[in-house]
């Protein structure tokens, strides 16, 4: 029997961490309800006592817990971010999830037991920049951003001393994962430093004419016609008008991944792990999700062919794509 590959998926609540461990998860990982990680959304993530009794649900039915420390501390107060490292480790955390070289640095020298990953924010793409990580500050896994093939993981796998993680499921981030400053510009704040892209603070839907215009800010995202399903004003997926022609998705269309049928390949190149995206995401999403990788990668692991996961109810813009997996432009 081939390794199965270890099936890594989200909690935004403490509900979403019972769904997913109860659908079959290996790991779920999630955050602290701050600024530290990388979906700091109203109603989202976990205070201090509740990530203890998760972490003591997960481990009584055999799922690791890991923690999303992976935005970058602010200049001069690094404080909430060492103590997210600190309470991780201590409420028994299975690994933190990082993106900053002095936040590495810190849970390297003050925590060495726990276990280290990169997360993607640090956009870690070749072989040259993960063994550093892996030298410098013992990361053990690299959460790769969606921007390779598998033949490239594979040439990776092969270059590296460390375990690689892959996404196969939901969001599908366009910009350079760790380095999106796009919301920034219209909200002040982003992913990389607030935890936050589009922040929902800032997100309206205003009637206009018989249309739904979604805007971010003072600026129209996208105008709906009466009937067409609108999608959360986000600027890299918004519909613009450029060059004064029709309005089309200039950055991409509404899409989410969806890499179940290449798990065989996935496997072969070499990957440890399949990371499911969605903290933002209802309990009923992460429930059915996890149910159909769950099925397809031990069905993987046991030679048979991969049952059809039927997730296209779940997909954004009820799209599905391969992303860069199956790369067919240059």
């Amino acid at each position: 029997m081939t390794t199965r590959l270890e099936l890594v998926c989200p909690a935004g609540t403490p509900a979403a961490l019972r769904a997913a461990v109860d659908a079959g998860a290996d790991a779920v990982y999630l955050g602290f309800r701050d600024e530290t990680n990388a979906r700091n959304f109203p109603g989202l993530n976990f205070n201090r006592d509740e990530l203890g009794q998760g972490v003591v649900h997960a481990h009584e039915n055999g799922a690791k817990v890991l923690v999303a420390v992976n935005t970058y501390p602010e200049a001069g107060n690094p404080g909430p971010w060492h103590r997210a490292v600190d309470d991780a480790a201590a409420l028994g955390a299975d690994a933190v999830i990082l993106a900053d070289i002095g936040l590495a640095d810190y849970a390297r020298r003050t925590h060495p037991g726990l276990r280290r990953h990169l997360s993607v924010q640090a956009s870690a793409s070749n072989a040259e920049a993960i063994r550093f990580y892996h030298r410098a500050f013992g990361v053990k896994r690299v959460v790769l951003p969606r921007v390779l093939t598998v033949a490239e993981i594979a040439r990776l796998n092969a270059e590296i001393p460390v375990e690689t993680e892959v996404f196969v499921f939901g969001g599908l981030c366009v910009m350079a994962e760790g380095r999106c400053s796009l919301s920034s510009y219209v909200t002040g704040q982003s992913p990389n430093m607030n935890g936050v892209c589009s922040p929902a603070s800032h997100v309206r839907y205003v009637e206009e004419g018989g249309r739904l215009v979604s805007k971010l800010g003072d600026f129209t995202v996208n105008v709906f016609a009466d009937g067409e399903q609108a999608g959360y004003p986000t600027l890299c997926k918004g519909r613009f008008v450029a060059d004064g022609g029709e309005p089309s998705y200039l950055f991409e269309e509404p899409t989410s991944l969806n890499a179940i049928d290449i798990l065989p390949e996935l496997m072969a190149a070499g990957v440890t792990a399949l990371k499911i995206e969605g903290r933002q995401r209802s309990r009923a999403y992460v429930t059915k999700v996890v149910s159909a990788f769950r099925h397809a990668v031990d069905a993987a692991a046991r030679g048979e062919p991969v049952p059809p996961g039927g997730l296209e109810a779940v997909t954004e813009g009820r799209r599905q794509t391969t992303g860069a997996y199956r790369k067919t432009w240059q």
